[in-house]
């Protein structure tokens, strides 16, 4: 285990300022080269004794911007066009390189880190995606996958689309089967 000095909210570990173990390959490749945190040496451990006033005002700053920008980006719904089967599936994937993408053509400054998905999306729908803006703040966006804008409106409006291309396409059949039905009872009665 290493110890680090938090130089930010980190989720499950802790805040500015605390001394935390963590094992070593976190630190290497996530919390070190993020900037997140610093090694606890008796060094560092004195130079941010003296710099704790500037990195929590810093950090204060960046959540009040994270804030004044959650305002205006909290609850958007972003509408994003993609080839896929009848069933709804897609023939590839959405993925937070897709949705910052789209964030940041409709005007908002968001980077793919700041997307979260466990997992790509795969079917068209309204999906809810969570974004954080900042340690401290995160938002909820809409992403409308459809696969026409026609397909998108009816999906904002709240419309299953793909359960209602399924009725309709068993309604036809059960038309076609009643008048297949309908033309043999006139066949057997002709005999």
């Amino acid at each position: 285990m290493v110890e680090v000095i938090l130089l930010e909210r980190v989720g499950r570990l802790g805040v500015i300022g605390d001394v935390v173990k963590v094992k070593p390959g976190y630190a290497r490749n996530f919390l070190l080269p993020q900037k997140k945190a610093l090694r606890a040496t008796a060094n560092n451990k004195k130079l941010f004794d003296v710099q704790r006033a500037q990195i929590e005002t810093k950090n204060l700053e960046l959540k009040t911007q994270a804030e004044a920008m959650a305002i205006n980006l909290d609850g958007q719904t972003f509408t994003i066009i993609r080839q896929a089967g009848e069933s709804g599936q897609l023939y590839g994937s959405v993925s937070t390189r897709d949705i910052a993408d789209c964030a940041n053509e409709a005007g908002f400054k968001i980077d793919r880190i700041q997307v979260l998905l466990n997992a790509p999306i795969k079917t068209i729908g309204v999906h809810t995606v969570k974004v954080k803006l900042h340690p401290e703040v995160e938002i909820e966006v809409k992403v409308n996958v459809a696969r026409t804008v026609d397909e998108a409106e009816r999906q904002a409006k709240g419309e299953d689309v793909v359960a209602a291309r399924l009725a309709e396409e068993r309604a036809q059949v059960q038309a076609q089967a009643a008048e297949i039905a309908e033309n043999a009872v006139e066949l057997d009665g002709r005999e």
